[in-house]
């Protein structure tokens, strides 16, 4: 695919002072303070956009359309889960055209401005929705559009990261996606009676963001014209052979059943506190905050801390291995949870899980890519490994806590059992790669 080569489009975006490397070559020399920072705000915006949703803000649309709390929950779980199927789909084939882009604004930029555009587009038709349809609709924009942005911006680690700087930068970008949702869970308090701005304030953050990383990005410019896409190839780009790379597709298995526990839980956070601490949604989403404020607190130093190590040890399976296994316990314990205190006390221990994890487990995945040339490719397949749980987590959800529902209340035991065992196994499936240390 090729972009037109217009000189009024974007011209300040497209110039940058850094000469980009050619494609394909390794990075060696380490990114400046400066480039980390504008990486790092993109990704705390454009999660503050996208994650809004998901952890709590459609739980809180649905709320003014639904009475019930069992038929609230399908829904959310409906809506959710088809808009992940275009997360799925999105990033794996936006990435595969991200990689053969030719554009003078480079391979990376004109996917991440134009997709952080269509999401905001999707979140505008959510915030005016008012019905099932028009909610998934909305939400199937904003995860096509997201996703086109993502897969090109999360490419550009591969593309501009020395291998001696992915833990520590990898740390940085994984905590900011965890400050991202606490400033989603932010703005949902901020916003509640709002649901204009509910949506669209957090969309502008994540424009924003993205638009000043790629103000900055030495973006590289593939100067020849890729072999003709057919239908053939576009398959190709949603596979990577297991046999071929193992040590791939056990990092990507691990990473799948880690974000399952993860989004089992999250994708009905907001119901779970506010039922199980009679608490309104309002009053409920106060109380998120206030434990994601604890987890964040935690996993910023954590992380670094632990991405830091790993970089200077090279160690990257045991920590991923010691973090999923904090989090299967911490889920487990939040079944037992009956009052606030007790909810932040899981949290602070699931923010120090996340914390490990987030400080070492993007290095993993970056060093266990099998194509260098095309980057965006391998990591859009990997990012099935995060899209589809949130997929599957909706649908799965909804079923188990309609399972064993009785008056009214949701089996939110039975999601919570399930959710700490797909994060026991995560944590089993590290040990075998035999690629890193």
């Amino acid at each position: 695919m090729s972009f037109p080569n217009h000189k009024t489009l974007m011209p300040r975006i497209g110039a940058s002072r850094i000469a980009p490397l050619p494609i394909g070559t390794k990075p060696t020399d380490e990114k400046s303070f400066w480039f980390v920072a504008a990486l790092a705000f993109a990704q705390f915006a454009l999660f503050v956009a996208l994650l809004g949703p998901v952890m709590v803000s459609m739980a809180i649309k649905v709320g003014t359309l639904e009475d019930d709390p069992v038929a609230q929950t399908s829904m959310i779980g409906f809506i959710l889960g088809t808009g992940a199927i275009a997360a799925v789909i999105g990033n794996v084939f936006f990435g595969r055209l991200s990689d053969r882009t030719r554009s003078r604004f480079g391979r990376r930029r004109p996917w991440m401005v134009l997709g952080s555009l269509v999401m905001l587009l999707g979140l505008w038709v959510i915030s005016i929705g008012t019905n099932t349809p028009a909610l998934m609709l909305g939400w199937l924009i904003t995860q096509l559009g997201s996703n086109a942005a993502l897969s090109a911006f999360m490419a550009t680690l591969a593309d501009q990261l020395p291998e001696k700087q992915y833990a520590r930068t990898s740390a940085v970008v994984g905590i900011m996606q965890q400050v991202g949702i606490l400033g989603s869970i932010w703005f949902a308090t901020l916003f509640t009676a709002n649901l204009g701005a509910l949506f669209m304030v957090p969309g502008l953050v994540g424009v924003v963001g993205i638009i000043i990383y790629a103000a900055v990005l030495p973006d590289q410019v593939l100067d020849t014209e890729p072999p003709k896409l057919d239908i053939k190839e576009i398959l190709r780009s949603f596979w990577v052979s297991p046999v071929q790379h193992p040590c791939y597709a056990l990092v990507w298995w691990q990473r799948f059943l880690m974000m399952l526990a993860t989004f089992l839980f999250t994708t009905f956070r907001l119901p779970f506190v506010a039922g199980r601490m009679d608490m309104d949604d309002a009053t409920g989403a106060e109380t998120i905050f206030t434990g994601v404020l604890i987890y964040t607190i935690l996993l910023v130093p954590i992380g670094y801390l632990v991405g830091w190590l790993s970089d200077k040890t090279g160690h990257r399976k045991l920590p991923v291995a010691l973090s999923a296994t904090l989090f299967a316990i911490g889920t487990y314990l939040l079944f037992h949870v009956d009052s606030p205190g007790e909810f932040y006390a899981v949290k602070a221990l699931l923010g120090a899980a996340n914390g490990i994890y987030m400080g070492v487990d993007m290095a993993l995945v970056l060093t266990v890519l099998p194509d260098r040339n095309n980057p965006a490719k391998d990591l859009g397949v990997f990012n099935i490994a995060n899209a589809g749980p949130q997929s599957l987590a909706p649908y799965l959800g909804g079923f188990l806590l309609a399972a064993g529902a009785s008056a009214g209340s949701p089996n939110f035991g039975l999601l919570l059992v399930v959710a700490s065992a797909a994060a026991l196994l995560s944590a089993l499936l590290i040990l075998p790669i035999k690629k890193v240390k």
